[in-house]
């Protein structure tokens, strides 16, 4: 089941979580600090790092099915996030807006390359389906360890290095992946597509540089006007779906319906995803102005680090999820993903609520203790890791093979538009440079606003499980519809 190849392609997912993730941490002070942005575009940039990138999956999965295949996009991605986070260091070492905005729209590029490719060649690495199901968890844990390290360590880093040595580091970092990935080549290959096994012709190569390219602007042009931004991803997300629904219709029957379990869930994880993106607004900005003191009167912790409670939890949540649902498997007690989505919702609701609690009782003081975040995290971990591993793992198993790499991508669909929304969701709260923040301001202004996605989340919860049963029977009649494909065939 684990051979070099998937441990291989691991180390590359750590050494993105471990890059990423620590470039992600100090963005927001970064742009209130360095670059003298407001809370409200601070939020709308770093909101918008965490799901264009995904957003831009829906052309890293063109691109794989098309033009280069699993392994090479990967490897380009990688070397995008190298040269976008350089590109951070000369921005941030002579305090350069857009030099700084081409870096982040760069390394966001790279990830969207990177979200169709990983999955569908690691997944190549497994004997079987359901050693690739069963392993998916822990590969999110591995990410997840990456992630903790980069957001816990990288504030710290700031202190020492500045934000361009801290750059430099995630740089490196993403240099070893790329290595990686370049040192594994010949065996990777191998197990991969036929189109990865297949000659690049130039005119291929052509179309990708000059379609790159010409992504690569727009993401920097998003980034430079945010208002605009915004509705650009509204607009590329809904074409996408909208493509999807277009396919879907010229399909068979068969193929059809499952297609449309896919769609289901993609606005179930869209939905999810939203209160997922809050932990970089919303929740860094309330750390920021409130959160104080030792995790525990021991471990030093940034407010803005407070992120790296989430990638601790997911890295125990993984196998404890894998195990949990396959010792149920054993026992003949199955779940549709649709449910278990209903599951994380659930423990997003509970999430939100000990937020809310917290933010409505907090002291003259206005200071909540690390502890408290830290059972929100893991709650909200643990529903992270359900909907992050297999909802990939769902769309894998349904969905048709001539089109795998674009149907993943509407999972990366689902994050960039809730990133956007949520990000969105998040400027309610934001104040203006100088804002004294008061008893009174964090139990109005924040209390209210996370009583109203509790309340939400519970509604949700609803929802998935209507979803559950919608979706269970649109694949019976799915299998139904085949059996009758394969008679008329036969005929």
């Amino acid at each position: 089941m684990w051979n070099k190849l998937n441990k291989s392609m691991m180390f590359c997912q750590m050494m993105f979580g471990l890059s990423f993730y620590g470039v992600m941490v100090i963005l927001t002070r970064f742009f209130l600090e360095e670059l003298n942005y407001s809370e409200a575009d601070t939020m709308m940039v770093v909101g918008a790092f965490s799901s264009i990138g995904p957003l831009f999956a829906i052309a890293g999965g063109f691109i794989a099915d098309k033009f280069l295949g699993a392994y090479r996009s990967l490897t380009i991605s990688y070397l995008g996030f190298s040269v976008g986070y350089a590109l951070l260091v000369l921005g941030s070492y002579t305090t350069n807006v857009p030099m700084a905005l081409c870096g982040i729209a760069l390394a966001s590029y790279g990830r969207g390359l990177m979200s169709p490719s990983y999955p569908s060649l690691y997944k190549r690495t497994f004997d079987t389906q359901e050693h690739f199901e069963n392993c998916y968890p822990v590969n999110y844990s591995v990410n997840n360890v990456g992630a903790l390290l980069g957001q816990y360590l990288f504030p710290m880093f700031v202190l020492v290095l500045g934000f361009h040595g801290s750059f430099m580091l995630s740089a490196i970092l993403a240099f070893f992946a790329l290595a990686t990935l370049v040192i594994f080549r010949k065996s990777l290959l191998t197990v991969g597509a036929d189109i990865d096994q297949q000659p690049v012709s130039s005119k291929k190569w052509a179309a990708f540089l000059v379609t790159s390219t010409a992504m690569i602007a727009l993401v920097f042009f998003m980034f430079s006007n945010m208002d605009i931004g915004q509705n650009i991803v509204y607009a590329i997300g809904l074409a996408a779906i909208g493509y999807f629904i277009f396919l879907m219709i010229k399909s068979e029957k068969s193929d059809a319906l499952k297609m449309g379990t896919i769609l289901i869930v993609t606005a179930l994880t869209t939905a999810f995803f939203v209160y997922y993106g809050q932990m970089m607004t919303s929740m860094t900005m309330v750390t920021i102005n409130t959160m104080r003191g030792d995790l525990f009167n021991l471990i030093p912790i940034a407010p803005e680090a407070s992120m790296a409670m989430n990638p601790l939890w997911c890295i125990v949540a993984g196998p404890i999820i894998a195990m949990t649902f396959s010792a149920l498997e054993k026992r003949d007690i199955h779940f549709s993903t649709a449910t278990k989505i209903g599951f994380a919702f659930i423990l997003t609701a509970i999430a939100f609520g000990i937020l809310t609690m917290a933010v409505m009782s907090v002291g003259e003081d206005v200071i909540i203790r690390p502890e408290v975040f830290l059972l929100i995290h893991f709650f909200q971990a643990f529903a992270e890791v359900i909907v992050g591993s297999l909802v990939v793992a769902f769309i894998l198993s349904v969905a048709p093979k001539h089109i795998e790499g674009f149907s993943v991508s509407l999972f990366s669909v689902a994050m960039a538009l809730s990133g956007i929304i949520g990000a969105v969701f998040s400027t309610s709260i934001a104040q203006e440079k100088g804002q004294v923040i008061t008893q009174e301001f964090v139990q109005t202004v924040y209390g209210g606003y996370f009583q109203l996605l509790t309340i939400l989340a519970v509604v949700m919860v609803a929802v998935a499980f209507i979803a559950s049963f919608i979706i269970r029977k649109m694949l019976e009649s799915s299998k139904h519809a085949e059996t009758a494909e394969l008679k008329e065939q036969e005929v």
